[in-house]
């Protein structure tokens, strides 16, 4: 694994946690927070088991929001712990109430003026990429073609059809405008959403149900939340018409994902675009890959080389502002309602 080190006496440690594409080195000036400080990227996932073990004698995390659990069983394990920031200013998997109690600073990343950050435009084109290629069945006859077949079945227009969408926050405004595009119409649910802000960005505020038996689209934009996780159960997929996609790039748990599964095995609904699920990476042969009336991508929502320098280049300040004794961008509480 990659480190800036520089050898003197007193060192404060940073662990920089599932740098998956070993990316993160790169995307930010590590070395000009000085040379007390040594900085240790992690590309591997961390298991859960052993994760006070590895990061005990770390002063610094930095986690990537919502990759790896940080519960209390965890984090009074770590002694020397001082300073979590984590990417995203709130962070479903870090107990921040332990934090609090243990005086340990809590950071983040982003712009809490609630501007978009670049991860908007990125996740949003994620969930169009994932729409496409459902509807226009793109991996099935792409892997049909490769093995000599021609035109398996018939593709789905979302010209005249119905995009909803559970959330209208940023991500869920920045669909509305490409579904207008192709000529779709725009309905919306969520549990605080109201008429005039749906109105505002071009959708219509329905109810619940409604948005589950009207849309041929399903696209989920929602934080997770106590509130959001499982908010989707086999009930409300059976509401859904049998020819119906359901999309999320938000978080897995906001949908039963067994019940997701059995839904798309026994054609419940139509089919499936994912970028999000309960256990990430994917375990190998899990459910969901057997499947071919699902497209799977690996949580590249908001992956992109703007979101990342920008993500990493906050922490890295945050870093700094921290051993200057002036915390930036601290988070009071990482669990919206």
């Amino acid at each position: 694994m990659p480190v800036w080190s520089h050898a003197v006496p007193t060192v404060t440690r940073v662990a920089v946690l599932d740098d998956y594409q070993r990316r993160a080195s790169g995307f930010a000036d590590w070395a000009s927070l000085g040379p007390g400080v040594e900085v240790v990227f992690f590309p591997d996932r961390i298991d859960q088991l052993a994760l006070a073990d590895t990061l005990a004698d770390y002063d610094v995390l930095v986690l990537m929001r919502e990759r790896s659990v940080f519960g209390r069983s965890v984090l009074e394990r770590l002694p020397r712990l001082q300073l979590l920031v984590t990417t995203g200013m709130w962070n479903a998997a870090v107990d921040d109430a332990y934090l609090r109690e243990a005086g340990v600073v809590y950071s983040g990343t982003g712009r809490p003026d609630g501007v978009p950050t670049p991860g908007v435009p990125s996740t949003a084109e994620v969930a169009w990429a994932l729409i496409l290629a459902v509807c226009k069945r793109v991996p099935v006859e792409d892997r049909a073609m490769r093995v000599g077949k021609w035109q398996l079945d018939l593709p789905v227009n979302l010209a005249g059809a119905t995009l909803g969408l559970a959330g209208l926050g940023h991500l869920g405004a920045a669909m509305v405008g490409p579904a207008r595009a192709f000529g779709m119409d725009v309905i919306a649910w969520s549990q605080h959403l109201t008429e005039e802000r749906a109105a505002a960005v071009g959708a219509r505020l329905v109810s619940k149900r409604d948005l589950l038996s009207s849309a041929d689209v399903l696209s989920i934009h929602l934080v997770l939340s106590d509130r959001t996780r499982g908010l989707f159960q086999a009930a409300d997929l059976a509401m859904m018409k049998p020819t119906a996609v359901l999309v999320n790039t938000s978080r897995g748990p906001i949908v039963d994902e067994a019940a997701l599964f059995a839904a798309l095995r026994d054609h419940t609904i139509g089919g499936a675009g994912l970028d999000v699920y309960d256990t990430e990476p994917l375990p190998a042969g899990h459910p969901l890959t057997t499947l071919d009336n699902v497209v799977l991508l690996p949580h590249l929502g908001y992956v992109s080389e703007a979101g990342f320098r920008q993500m990493y280049g906050q922490v890295v300040e945050n870093i700094a502002a921290f051993l200057a004794g002036s915390p930036i961008r601290t988070i009071s509480s990482s669990r919206p309602a």
